[in-house]
């Protein structure tokens, strides 16, 4: 008989036991600390970043950090070449090369980055509008930056450039017209890019779901299928920085962009380039900073994409 009475269940005093909840190891949070730390191991996104930040310590501490004046100072005589007391020579005018490549250095940061920022943030929005909307946005839209990616970059930020200095004598460019064209020169590229990934989206759960609970198109592009597409943004974000630092050095070296005696990196190559054969170090150096930059944010973006891709 006692085999089959049930057991009684056993009581404890005290507080029930804490349940603990269940790890969402898929989580968002984590997603991004994951892939923050896989980019942050990657030797090539180290290298990168130290590049970079060394340049961006030259722009924004330049001047305090040479004992020479990168514009007045002259050291006789013109030409010389490198030596202890100056390691990368002299220029034309007897100005110390490497204190005016490091202080030039502000001229590129302060201009690249805001043409980066504007141009994704902009390329961003209609992207995701040509995306989400289809029909006859995307084609009016798409047909628009289809004629401005047929002009090239160069190109069309000198037409710009032109027209908006063609009342001065000469070319005089300020800083916030070179990040304005180069901005909106950068908008079409972006903006096909997100376009792609906003069309892989929007016809998922998420986004039926959104629109099932009654939820704006803009709620639904910003809040839903944008956090979602920031992978390729940031991609595209970090290539387009290193092609916004070798285009304001293309045009400062054209004569669009600081004026004599700046020491911007491509206004000292535009005026020493035709003396290479007698000062070969005043062009060289400059060049070497502007492609040490531009290979810097490239392996950053790589890094990046390899990441994110995985």
């Amino acid at each position: 008989m006692s085999e089959n009475i049930p057991p009684m269940p056993v009581l404890v005093d005290g507080p029930p036991a804490a349940q603990t909840p269940l790890l969402h190891l898929d989580s968002p949070g984590r997603v991004r600390r994951e892939t923050l730390k896989q980019i942050l191991r990657s030797k090539t996104f180290v290298l990168g970043a130290i590049v970079t930040l060394f340049w961006l310590g030259c722009a924004l501490l330049g001047k305090t950090l040479v004992p020479y004046d990168p514009i007045n100072e002259s050291f006789a005589p013109s030409y010389e070449s490198p030596a202890w007391s100056h390691p990368f020579g002299l220029d034309r005018n007897g100005r110390d090369v490497l204190v005016r490549i490091i202080v030039g250095a502000r001229s590129v940061i302060e201009v690249a980055p805001a043409a980066t920022l504007l141009g994704v943030g902009l390329g961003s929005m209609l992207g995701l509008l040509m995306g989400y909307f289809g029909r006859w946005v995307d084609n009016v839209v798409g047909r628009i930056l289809d004629a401005v990616l047929a002009i090239p970059l160069i190109v069309l930020a000198i037409l710009i450039l032109t027209a908006l200095s063609a009342g001065n004598e000469g070319i005089s460019v300020s800083s916030w017209q070179l990040i304005v064209v180069i901005g909106i020169a950068f908008t079409p590229p972006v903006a096909r890019t997100v376009r792609s990934a906003v069309l892989a989206e929007r016809d998922l759960d998420y986004v039926q779901a959104a629109k099932l609970r009654g939820e704006r198109p803009p709620y639904i592009m910003f809040a839903e299928i944008l956090p979602n597409v920031t992978g390729p943004i940031i991609v595209e974000g970090t290539v387009r920085l290193g092609y916004a630092v070798f285009t304001v050095a293309t045009l400062a070296f054209l004569g669009y962009g600081p004026q004599p005696p700046s020491p911007d990196w491509g206004l000292q190559i535009a005026e020493q380039y035709a003396d290479i054969s007698l000062a070969w170090w005043a062009v060289v150096f400059p060049a070497l900073a502007i492609a040490t930059l531009v290979v810097a944010i490239n392996l950053i973006a790589d890094s990046v994409q390899q990441v994110l891709d995985e």
